[in-house]
């Protein structure tokens, strides 16, 4: 018997996901109900030896980063899987959230993939990708630009049939492209100006604003970024230290996260305005005129800081000597995910047709 005599096979169209492999952070969203349900998880694994059985175990994300901060591995720290082992860490990481969190099999999945100019990687990244468990209907790539946009610009895919410029602030890229109607024009991306480099510029500033009495990791720097970064209303917090000898040490923290932002803002102006845009205007000039009458679409995981859309928008304005205006998605951190999952209903929908 076929499935189409039986009657308990599943007839329905494959389900429309999402995915953002996110240096910091991966982010699935799958349909729900009339919602989306999404997954946010930190990009690391650490494996550990079942003291019963003696096999080997996973873990991934908050956990593993939370109970073996000496072992975990973020494994796209660089953005990319740069080798085969990279590439296989970044497998076993990807299929343990796709099991823990019910992800279909039978599903059209579109992924966020950044725009970097590594040809290596990206072959690496595509074999995480075509050997998942998911994506049996489909699977497509779209610029993680794009997808980040799309929950920017309207309820549906309006994106698509616009012309904008985005600026993705990424952990470990700065992106910029123009896009004419879903076309990426003059991609540009940069690693000089990061959030990771934010989190270490916040833990050296601890250590001067502190005399050398706190010394902090990247990975408590960008929790300090995360949960207190502000450039409305930004206030001084205190934390605690062991110290070496025993006993603890109470610090307060008055400037050195709103000052490693505040020079962040300054250096993505200073690429967008003086190293991206002029490329767009020298080669697509009417593009460049139409895009700055838009709203720029500022996306990733810096454009969740309050205030830092108002003081791009400002900065970069200033830069140019003309009034421009910026606008970021209500999620900035899951937009990608919920721009790709859209894209990918629409895929559906067209194949369905």
């Amino acid at each position: 018997m076929n499935d189409s005599d039986d009657p308990d096979a599943d007839t329905g169209a494959p389900t429309p996901i999402g995915v953002k492999l996110g240096s910091t952070r991966t982010v699935i969203a799958i349909p729900d109900g009339d919602g989306l349900r999404t997954v946010k998880t930190l990009t690391c694994l650490a494996t550990y030896e079942d003291v019963i059985t003696g096999e080997e175990r996973v873990l991934y994300g908050e956990e593993a980063a939370t109970e073996y901060p000496e072992r975990v591995r973020y494994t796209l720290r660089s953005g990319l899987p740069e080798d085969e082992g990279g590439a296989d860490l970044t497998a076993t990481f990807f299929q343990e959230v796709i099991e823990a969190n019910d992800v279909p099999a039978d599903s059209a999945v579109v992924y966020a993939i950044p725009t970097i100019d590594n040809e290596r990687g990206l072959q690496n990244l595509q074999s995480v990708i075509e050997g998942s468990a998911i994506g049996g209907a489909l699977i497509r790539s779209y610029p993680e630009s794009l997808c980040g946009s799309v929950p920017a610009l309207g309820e549906g895919l309006e994106a698509v049939d616009d012309i904008f410029v985005t600026v993705n602030l990424g952990s470990t890229n700065l992106e910029a492209s123009a896009y004419r109607r879903g076309e990426q024009l003059v991609p540009f991306t940069t690693g000089a100006v990061t959030g990771n480099e934010v989190d270490r510029m916040i833990a050296n500033y601890v250590e001067e604003e502190t005399q050398g009495r706190v010394n902090i990791d990247n990975t408590t720097a960008r929790e300090y970024k995360e949960d207190h970064a502000d450039l409305v209303d930004f206030e001084p917090f205190t934390d605690v230290i062991q110290q070496p000898g025993g006993g603890s040490h109470e610090f307060t923290i008055e400037r050195s996260v709103v000052d490693a932002v505040d020079e962040y803002v300054d250096e993505a102006v200073e690429e967008v305005a003086n190293a991206f845009l002029p490329e767009l205007a020298n080669d697509h000039i009417k593009v460049y005129q139409l895009a700055l009458d838009h709203p720029i679409v500022l996306t990733g995981g810096m454009a969740c800081i309050p205030g830092i859309v108002d003081e791009f928008e400002k900065r970069l304005s200033e830069e140019l000597g003309r009034e421009v205006s910026a606008i970021a998605p209500e999620e900035p951190a899951l937009s990608a995910a919920v721009g790709a999952q859209r894209i990918a209903e629409r895929l559906v929908d067209a194949d369905a047709s």
